[in-house]
């Protein structure tokens, strides 16, 4: 399942529903924290144990799992290696285990813990033989084969749900002065959650320390820094208190900001796991947003270099087909989308996707293999033992002390290309690299080696070209338009309630909630239930504030509000005043929506069917059925409500009134739902008349 998939989902939900605790093992320990935030802020009981925690901290949380308090419990793996930990778990009911990140159970992951393997003793440890589940979004075949006998799933269900993420623009700029674009990028979109991955920690320090200097709100974070620094860095990203994190891979994984609007990996990853997952930490909320890669060929070099470096000598030749097939990616001109998810063994139907660097331009080839077999043949005479800088300086015909000391002047290579420019000469010889024509030896001091493809080139069977990449213009994405203004004062209203909270600005509501209420201009209880991603615990919490700021907005800035209210035709929706005729046909088509629901529902579909069917949330399809309800209609209430509510409800219908549901809810206990009370007042109503 892709990142921001709803994995997460996949596991709290059976959690909430089983008698027990969950027992969620997971890797993220900077996530942890933000997740049973956001449960807490959902009213679910929630905890976890890591290091983080202090010793006080850590013997309250235990004690109150013996006593069963909480649903979910997340513990780092290296939890399970604790002879104490897994002696408290005989105290506490396990209802199930959730491997989340799953693929590090396997050394074919790119992300390998050890820990991870002491989770099938767990399970027969605690003799209570839970349910256990497995989540990734990066696992292919061998990964996937590994992760099923090494926790010991037997008779397992496999739910595949697909990598794509169709919200994503992939993009790959063959670059080799990188800073200037990711500072115009920055730039551009100002105020724009995103982060920036760099390969080492030099890297990061430079990017952050030019970026604060061009005035920019960013963060850096890497293993470098101590662990408050760290610490701090994330939660002011976290907190919308800096736009941009700038970071090495030991950021982030899994980290849970819905609203990032941009990767941009500065330098090419090592291998396209490490990419797809820290490219996927873009767009959770479903908008639209950029996964950026830099490449330019002394990232192969770096990677080499890192690959050479480790000590874990058995996982090399593995490292290094990785390595190859990251390679591949930056250098296809092909479908990026395809690429992607074939590596992922799933077949992708299309050919182009349309939203990816290598769909939206035309690429032009020039010839060059006359410079390459140049350059080659300067290489080998050279005896392949020098680096890219001496190749230049004698193909340049340079005169310095150390051409003359080893007698390279003398071969018949020097000054051959004496015309280019040195910036051309690495380009080409980049080239020879990314497209396998050479090589480079791992070590301090990199070299150049002919590849046999390089040979094929020198004897003349084999052509080199270099690529140039022109934009296509684009079609701009069909989105609804939403009020730019009202968004800033949403998001601002929304930072200062996190603030408050010491939450995540995200936790309140994503940005894709807050353009939903920018779009449906909700001013009611029950039109604020309808915006995507408000439920009634966070309608409940918030409501009241946001709706008093859209109304203050609305009345400032003189829309009329019943022109857009409800609207669930995109070609509908009107942002301003319109005249009586667009209102009129907004209504007709209005009253259509109504029946074509009500129609669907007197063929025996579900709530749930319905709203699949038509593209509606759940919320919208049963406004449709309590309208129809309450203008005649036939609807079975006791679909909608409990027998052993409905008095209650009714009780408190007359005394409050039916023009406002918070009132209502507020006379009742918590679990009478707002879908109940919606449906009550309609029947409140038909027995009136």
């Amino acid at each position: 399942m892709p990142t921001g998939g709803g994995k997460s989902l996949c596991y709290q939900l059976p959690a909430l529903m089983l008698e027990g605790t969950a027992l969620v093992i997971s890797p993220l320990i900077s996530l942890m924290k933000d997740q049973v935030d956001t449960l807490r802020q959902m009213g679910m009981d929630a905890a976890f144990i890591n290091s983080t925690l202090s010793v006080a901290e850590l013997r309250n949380i235990i004690y109150e799992a013996e006593r069963g308090k909480y649903k979910l419990l997340y513990v780092a793996p290296e939890r399970l290696e604790s002879e104490g930990f897994t002696e408290m778990l005989k105290n506490i009911k396990i209802s199930m285990i959730a491997v989340d990140e799953a693929h590090c159970v396997s050394q074919w992951g790119h992300d390998f813990r050890t820990s991870y393997l002491k989770i099938k003793e767990i399970r027969h440890m605690t003799g209570q033989n839970p349910v256990v589940s497995a989540f990734t979004a990066t696992a292919t075949a061998q990964v996937k084969e590994d992760i099923i006998n090494l926790i010991e799933l037997k008779n397992h269900f496999e739910l595949i749900t697909g990598f794509d993420r169709e919200n994503l623009k992939f993009e790959v700029i063959r670059i080799n002065k990188k800073f200037p674009f990711v500072l115009k990028y920055v730039e551009e979109n100002k105020g724009k959650p995103g982060i920036i991955y760099c390969i080492t920690r030099k890297i990061t320090d430079e990017v952050c320390a030019r970026l604060i200097a061009a005035g920019h709100k960013a963060v850096k974070y890497h293993a470098g820094l101590n662990d408050r620094e760290r610490a701090s860095n994330q939660d002011d990203f976290l907190y919308d208190n800096a736009d941009v994190m700038v970071a090495t891979n030991a950021f982030g994984m899994g980290i849970d900001k819905s609203n990032i609007r941009y990767v941009i990996h500065y330098n090419m990853p090592k291998n396209i796991e490490s990419y797809y997952q820290e490219a996927g930490r873009a767009g959770r909320d479903g908008e639209s947003s950029d996964c950026i890669l830099l490449f330019s060929p002394s990232d192969i070099v770096m990677n080499n270099f890192l690959i050479e470096s480790s000590f874990n000598f058995s996982s090399k030749s593995k490292e290094y087909e990785k390595l190859r097939d990251m390679t591949n990616y930056c250098n296809t001109d092909k479908c990026l989308r395809k690429f992607l998810i074939s590596y992922f063994d799933e077949k992708y139907e299309k050919e182009y996707c349309g939203n990816c660097s290598s769909c939206l331009s035309t690429v032009e080839k020039n010839d060059i293999t006359l410079e390459a077999q140049k350059i080659l043949s300067c290489i080998y005479r050279m005896g392949e033992r020098f680096g890219s800088n001496s190749v230049i300086d004698v193909l340049k015909g340079s005169s310095n002390q150390k051409i003359k000391a080893m007698k390279f002047h003398e071969l018949t290579t020097y000054g051959l290309m004496k015309e280019y420019d040195k910036d051309t000469l690495k380009e080409i010889i980049s080239v020879l690299v990314s497209e396998g024509f050479l090589s480079v030896s791992g070590g301090k001091y990199p070299v150049l080696k002919i590849t046999q493809s390089g040979n094929m080139v020198l004897r003349g069977k084999c052509s080199v070209e270099i690529k140039k990449v022109f934009a296509k213009s684009k079609s701009a994405a069909e989105t609804l338009p939403f009020e730019k203004d009202l968004f800033d004062i949403l998001k601002s209203l929304r930072k200062e309630i996190a603030d408050k909270l010491k939450v995540p600005p995200f936790v309140v509501f994503s940005d894709a909630s807050l353009k939903d209420m920018c779009i449906k201009y909700p001013l009611t209880d029950e039109e604020f239930l309808n915006v995507s991603g408000v439920g009634d615990v966070k309608a409940e919490r918030y409501g009241k504030e946001f709706i008093r700021a859209i109304t203050d907005y609305t009345k400032k800035n003189n829309i009329d509000v019943q022109s857009v209210k409800n609207a669930e035709h995109k070609n509908n929706i009107e942002t301003k005043s319109v005249g009586n005729h667009r209102a009129s046909t907004k209504k007709s088509l209005k009253e259509d929506t109504y029946i074509t629901t009500y129609n669907l529902y007197k063929q025996g579909k579900s709530v749930k069917e319905i709203a699949a069917e038509r593209s509606l949330t759940e919320n919208t399809v049963e406004n449709h059925l309590a309208h129809c309800a309450e203008t005649g209609y036939e609807i079975n209430f006791s679909e909608f409500i409990k027998a052993e509510h409905e008095e209650m409800i009714m009780k408190a219908i007359e005394k409050q009134g039916t023009d406002k549901l918070k009132p209502i809810k507020e006379c009742l206990p918590d679990e009478v739902t707002y879908t109940e009370i919606k449906f009550a007042i309609c029947k409140f109503k038909r027995r009136l008349t």
